[in-house]
């Protein structure tokens, strides 16, 4: 390759890491694989070392994890949180074992498993936990405390050590819980974390502790970062007493005399790593001795020290038996790939989703076909391509009518999903009843999917404006519920009677419309009856609606059977009408960002106030930016505002702006 084809080559690298890592580390939402993610890396390492000219400071191989977020105060790691050099092959490990042994013999190391979840650092004085953060770009992280808090695993008071003391471990997400969540994200039709490593990650930066505490996530403690107050002679000697003191550390690590014996327990750990209940993506070896660690030393990255050996992805192929095709709360088919059992990665799979029409158009898959199937983030099965092509030709089509209720279906002209016409479909109720109960909808405390389902199962209710002719005689009828509960859900029920309208709108489902669409409507139309009557360019005059939005809830709007329903609520005495009216123009044409911790007010009271007067709340900055409210902690949004020169203004001038013309 030429110097410049190289440079070329080095450019496009890094741009498409930087834009993957992004999406890894700050987003929770890869849309590679680890293994792709690993390859692109590693070449753009090899281009480097082949063209150290066209290294740079700013370059990924040079950089650790993600950053920051703004939503939570910044953490600045007194010890460093490095990340690890990867090696793909046994010729790298060897290579690892001589570069230390040309300086040193007669030591030993450690491996152990590489958990796949997200570092975090926990900090303890006189024994207590008092703060817990993220890795973030090994430097500076995310003060996640409230969060740390749910984990049940993690000791708030250390057993018989009331010093201090600093340690890191992996928060992750057993496969159970993991699952778990998946079906409940399934059933809300809601876009499912892709691995338990990302469901860890996005579980652990939720603003609201609660929801992370619901995703039951658990730690493996895996090092002392420090301890003033003890000296360890090896890193085995530090797990010990870890686990002492009352960490979870990790489920097993083993010392190793040579080489040799490390290759022999990474060959181990690969082949069980099926049967854990929680991923791992590698193995971690260590020198163990902490006085020669202090003398190798780090480069500006990795630790010289420590190596992590990355398992490659198991592919398999096997025979395509049959495709399923299931029907979603909003009416999507989504067909499922049905083929002959294969062992991977320790576990027997035989199934796969294939999302949609256009991906089965894209694999170009068919009943009969032999496909090549690997799992995804250790866990999800995928089809990677077609491998040898059965007696049908073509892709599957998905049937012209609903599996479930025999109603024609059609695709939607802007996505590549094919939907049922008949909003009673059966396949359809049980997900709708989920969502109209769900938090951010009615939010109707105690009616969880299973009650729901067996409401449905035993003939109790039939629609949505059914829950509120739920008794308790009903709920009585149902398996675990006893007089508190049947109690607390019809108390829960009928709190909801006087939600705000726009929660109404969200709960009925509506393509298209979300929770901030819902809230748009409701406060331009202020009652239900005005909503009903809104043609299409009514809606679509609202700021923040698209032609699309505006379509599908004029035509939901307009439905006879729609109207019905609003009626049926409105008899039952449900609120149809807006709490959260528009009481003055004072922000009008004004768009707000808010960042930091405000002295008196959450951000969600802020935005109430700031869209009440008119004026509209964003995520981002931008040049179009009005005011910055900012507040304790504010982190990047307030450096970009300070950067194009946008108004920042405390939670005073705030009040000020309010109180004076």
């Amino acid at each position: 390759m030429k110097p410049q084809e190289a440079k070329e080559k080095i450019e496009q690298l890094k741009s498409q890491i930087i834009y993957h890592s992004d999406r890894y580390y700050n987003h929770d939402n890869p849309e590679i694989t680890d293994y792709e993610y690993d390859m692109m890396l590693q070449e753009l390492k090899n281009l480097e070392a082949q063209y150290p000219e066209f290294l740079t400071e700013d370059s990924p191989t040079q950089k650790v994890g993600g950053m920051a977020d703004d939503q939570f105060s910044p953490v600045i790691h007194e010890v460093r949180m490095e990340s690890l050099q990867d090696v793909f092959n046994l010729d790298e490990l060897y290579s690892f074992d001589s570069k230390i042994k040309s300086a040193f013999d007669n030591f030993k190391y450690s491996v152990e498993p590489k958990i796949d979840g997200l570092s975090v650092s926990l900090e303890y004085e006189n024994g207590r936990l008092v703060r817990g953060s993220t890795r973030g770009d090994g430097d500076v992280g995310e003060n996640v405390t409230a969060n740390i808090w749910t984990i049940k695993s993690i000791p708030k008071v250390l057993k018989g050590f009331n010093g201090n003391i600093e340690v890191r471990g992996e928060v992750y997400m057993s496969h159970e819980s993991f699952n778990r969540l998946v079906e409940r994200q399934e059933i809300m039709e809601e876009k499912p974390f892709k691995n338990p490593r990302n469901a860890a990650a996005g579980s652990l930066r939720q603003k609201d502790s609660s929801v992370t505490a619901d995703r039951k996530l658990d730690i493996f403690v895996f090092n002392v970062q420090k301890c003033p107050e003890r000296g360890f002679k090896s890193h085995i000697e530090s797990l010990d007493f870890l686990k002492a003191i009352g960490f979870s550390v990790l489920p097993f690590y083993k010392s190793c005399d040579s080489i040799d014996e490390v290759v022999s327990e990474i060959e181990r750990i690969g082949n069980q790593r099926g049967l854990f209940e929680f991923d791992i993506d590698g193995a971690v070896v260590k020198v163990d001795d902490i006085t020669l660690r202090k003398t190798l030393g780090s480069t500006s990255k990795f630790p010289k020290w420590a190596i992590a050996y990355k398992y490659p992805p198991e592919e398999k192929q096997t025979v395509l038996r049959d495709i399923e095709v299931n029907v979603g709360r909003t009416g999507a088919l989504t067909p499922t790939a049905i083929f002959d059992p294969i062992e991977l990665a320790g576990t027997t799979v035989s199934r796969a989703v294939l999302h949609n029409e256009d991906f089965m158009e894209q694999k170009q898959v068919n009943i009969g076909d032999t496909i090549i199937v690997r799992k995804a983030g250790e866990i999800i099965p995928e089809v990677v391509l077609l491998a040898i092509k059965g007696a049908n030709s073509g892709a599957f089509k998905l049937p012209d009518t609903c599996p479930s209720c025999g109603a024609k279906v059609y695709r939607d002209e802007d996505e590549s999903v094919v939907r049922c016409t008949n909003t009673d479909c059966p396949a359809q109720l049980l997900r709708h009843m989920i969502h109209f109960v769900s938090r951010d909808a009615m939010d109707i405390e105690g009616l969880g999917p299973a009650v729901i389902e067996q409401l449905l199962q035993n003939g109790l209710i039939k629609t949505s404006t059914d829950l509120y002719r739920v008794t308790t005689d009903c709920l009585l009828k149902l398996d675990g519920i006893k007089d508190k509960s049947a109690n607390n859900i019809v108390n829960a029920i009928e709190k909801s009677k006087s939600n705000d309208l726009y929660r109404l709108i969200f709960a009925l489902g509506i393509h298209h419309i979300g929770q901030k669409a819902a809230k748009l409507l409701a406060q331009r139309f202020q009652d239900i009856d005005m909503v009903l009557t809104a043609t299409e360019e009514d809606i679509y005059a609202i700021d923040g609606f698209g032609n699309v939005m505006a379509k599908s809830a004029a035509e939901f709007f307009s439905l006879p059977q729609t109207v019905s329903l609003i009626n049926e609520f409105k008899e039952l005495g449900v609120n149809t009408k807006s709490n959260s009216a528009v009481t003055g123009s004072r922000f009008a044409g004004f768009t707000f960002v808010l960042t930091g911790t405000l002295p008196t007010l959450t951000r969600d009271e802020a935005s109430e106030i700031i869209e009440s007067l008119g004026g509209k709340v964003s995520s981002s900055v931008s040049k179009k930016t009005s005011f910055v409210l900012a507040g304790e902690d504010a982190g990047s949004k307030l450096t970009k505002a300070q950067t194009l020169g946008v108004k920042i203004i405390d939670e005073s001038e705030f009040n000020a702006i309010i109180s004076n013309d």
